[in-house]
């Protein structure tokens, strides 16, 4: 398979894994958002993958995986994954070092790209830092201007938010949870898809999603921790049957921890372009 095969298969594969506490999965849907939107996304995302694996500059491509994706019904199904994904598309090689190169060579292009992907789905998004209402990324295009004018990349956009998003961490920091996630995924047996779900509840317990702490507060995002590490105890201690109520649970509670699905997105792909096979 190509890289951008990859990188679809590698979304299909995390929407499979189940159970996955608070998000879409094959057995899980919400009320508008369901298993075949993701299924849908995927697919649609592949023409912005196919420029990320040509070379195209990584907004022009992100801006047209995210388009691609728009074409579902249920609206937003892999921003976050798809930020991931297309610079490790993208680099002619998966180490830290070299997918840090392509993020740091973004432009000003790709940071308007990046702003007009905002424009085809409906992403939620803090507010911006203080005295910086001119980079809303809600704005769009509009805020083009205005990223021209302090001559701002793509990477300068990252880190302006790395210190709340966990996916623009990973841009400022060298992908570290990313290439971890790939790592534990091969080091673990059985199918794939459940070995994402699996890595999905370690990485839920051991750091707070960034998506949760965004719409819940961090002290939701935190308490979703504790019932992470409990439900994972007790998996270890061969009671699963803790997981899935974990998982129908924050489901009805209306939590999702997007981000770090996005991450085992990420490491998912990591992992098949490293030789680990469906």
């Amino acid at each position: 398979m190509t890289p951008a095969e990859h990188a679809q298969l590698a979304l299909l594969l995390e929407v499979a894994g189940t159970p996955k506490p608070g998000n879409v999965d094959r057995d899980r849907d919400f009320p508008d958002l369901r298993f075949e939107h993701f299924l849908a996304g995927a697919i649609g995302s592949g023409t912005g993958l196919r420029a990320a694996e040509e070379g195209k500059p990584v907004g022009e491509a992100f801006e047209q995986a995210v388009e691609g994706m728009s074409h579902q019904e249920g609206g937003n199904t892999q921003f976050g994954a798809l930020l991931l994904l297309v610079p490790l598309v993208k680099a002619d090689e998966l180490s830290p070092e070299r997918v840090t190169e392509v993020v740091e060579a973004t432009t000003v292009e790709d940071a308007e790209g990046f702003y007009r992907a905002f424009e085809h789905v409906d992403v939620a998004v803090s507010d911006p830092p203080e005295g910086m209402d001119e980079f809303d990324v809600r704005r769009g295009s509009s805020a083009v201007p205005a990223l021209r004018e302090a001559d701002t990349t793509l990477y300068d956009v990252m880190e302006l938010s790395a210190d709340k998003d966990g996916v623009a961490r990973e841009w400022t920091n060298g992908f570290p949870r990313t290439f971890q996630a790939s790592e534990r995924i091969a080091e673990l047996d059985g199918g794939i898809s459940a070995r994402a779900a699996q890595v999905y509840l370690e990485f839920l317990a051991h750091e707070p999603d960034t998506f949760v702490a965004k719409r819940h507060g961090k002290k939701v995002a935190e308490s979703v921790l504790v019932r992470a590490q409990e439900a994972l105890q007790e998996a270890r201690e061969g009671n699963p049957e803790l997981v899935t109520a974990f998982a129908d649970s924050l489901v009805e509670e209306g939590i999702n921890p997007g981000t770090t699905a996005d991450i085992v997105a990420g490491g998912l792909f990591v992992a098949l372009e490293r030789g680990v096979s469906p």
